[in-house]
């Protein structure tokens, strides 16, 4: 699996999510509990960016910013509504300090 480079870790406080372009698509990361998560930046309601919304630590969540979808930072997985489906997650790592995420979406 190839990881691209897309940026310092310290461009991404603790607790908060910032947006990185991939070929072909845009991506949220997400930092939380000391790792990385990387998923879709597009939500499956209505196409709001994600990389705008809040990170709910405690349940790790990403929370859409127009209408309040919450979805599953692993997964995924909406865990509150209105969307009904999943957001694309992708393989995301850290390497001495840089955030790399995979192109490929990851199985679930």
């Amino acid at each position: 699996m190839d990881f691209i480079r897309v940026g310092v870790l310290a461009e991404i406080p603790e607790g908060e999510v910032r947006a990185y372009e991939l070929p072909g698509t845009h991506v949220a990361v997400v930092h939380i509990e000391g790792d990385v998560r990387a998923l879709g930046d597009e939500c499956t309601h209505e196409g709001c960016s994600l990389s705008e919304g809040e990170v709910d630590e405690n349940e790790e969540l990403l929370v859409c910013p127009c209408h309040g979808s919450a979805f599953d930072v692993t997964s995924g997985e909406p865990m509150r509504g209105p969307a009904v489906d999943p957001v694309q997650v992708f393989p995301a790592r850290l390497r001495d300090g840089w955030v790399e995420v995979a192109p490929e979406v990851a199985d679930r």
